[in-house]
């Protein structure tokens, strides 16, 4: 068995590009099946909270690929996405 707390402290880590995604700070439950959907990993705020805050990664619980001590891995693709657009501008 694993609580809610342990899995919050746990760094978030995107296989694809090895990038730290963050903390786990929600979880979406199926309430009809009882199942974990998804978590949620909130956005962190920009400039000490101006300019408002980055959204929230939702990571559907089939693309978490392994649950360790200190880690979660995950795989998604926002990451990659990201540094793709930025190459291109």
């Amino acid at each position: 068995m694993v609580k809610i707390s342990d899995f919050q402290i746990k760094d978030v880590v995107n296989v694809a590009d090895g990038k730290r995604l963050g903390n786990i700070g929600d979880i979406e439950i199926n309430l009809t099946t009882g199942k974990i959907e998804a978590v949620v990993i909130s956005g962190s705020g920009r400039v000490l909270g101006f300019f408002g805050k980055d959204e929230d990664i939702v990571i559907p619980w089939k693309n978490i690929i392994k649950i360790g001590e200190d880690v979660i891995l995950v795989r998604h693709k926002g990451s990659v996405e990201k540094i793709s657009e930025e190459a291109e501008v």
